[in-house]
């Protein structure tokens, strides 16, 4: 493993807005960022033009020229993020749900087990919509299924930090779906031996925010994905068993 050298991947999609405030709090932790931008509308995109110019030392902005999804977004901009080379990308969403204090301590948890993914599970407060929360239990519970039980608390939350090396490994390997992408990629870390280690987010819904959740597609979405997985798990079966036991 080479010196720890740690750095942000913050897909946008029309959130430009809330954007800055969390590439100021990184920059001020002289953490480098890259943005994409999936194919946002034009204030968007002028509002992440200015954060380049603000930044332009720190802050790497790229712009997709059309809507690809976020699980495009972020791997586009995790190989960005080898290209300039970071070895760990904090991957947080634009829209300002998680709390930005918790980046510190998940670099320093990702410090210490340079070998895994630090995934965030989320401490909501009140304005949690009551939906979200019946879907997250279905997905956490398909979850444990497709790893035999591996004990992982989430695998919906935008808040984690992925080893890049080992990340960009199983590349072919993601289907790269829209919302269904943070299940798709943490189940297939997971299958490949990366160690998964659960750390807490708070997240809050900002009032007036602005949700890129499409409630039918996106469900039917992550039910495919889910789908895809449990048979791609039966195909593994022996060799999870075999990592289900060495882990514990």
């Amino acid at each position: 493993m080479s010196e720890f050298a740690p750095g942000a991947v913050i897909p946008v999609y029309n959130h430009g807005s809330t954007a800055e405030p969390i590439v100021d709090f990184l920059v001020s932790h002289r953490i480098p960022v890259v943005l994409v931008d999936d194919g946002s509308y034009l204030k968007s995109k002028a509002a992440l033009a200015k954060i380049e110019k603000k930044y332009p030392d720190d802050v790497t902005l790229l712009t997709l020229p059309e809507n690809q999804g976020k699980g495009a977004a972020v791997m586009i901009g995790i190989e960005m993020a080898a290209n300039l080379g970071m070895t760990h990308v904090l991957q947080i969403d634009a829209d300002g749900q998680h709390d930005i204090n918790r980046v510190m301590p998940f670099f320093e948890l990702s410090r210490k087990h340079p070998e895994a993914l630090i995934c965030g599970y989320p401490e909501y407060d009140e304005t949690v919509p009551k939906n979200r929360l019946t879907g997250r239990k279905i997905t956490n519970t398909m979850i444990a299924i497709e790893t035999l039980g591996s004990g992982i608390r989430d695998g919906m939350c935008g808040f984690r930090v992925y080893p890049v090396e080992s990340t960009l490994k199983i590349r072919k390997k993601l289907a790269f779906p829209r919302m269904g992408f943070d299940i798709d990629i943490l189940v297939k870390l997971y299958w490949s031996g990366v160690p998964v280690i659960d750390s807490p987010v708070k997240v809050t819904y900002p009032e007036g925010g602005t949700s890129n959740f499409r409630m039918v597609h996106d469900n039917i979405e992550i039910s495919m994905v889910h789908t895809r997985l449990f048979f791609g798990m039966l195909f593994r079966l022996p060799k999870l068993i075999a990592l289900r036991k060495l882990n514990g």
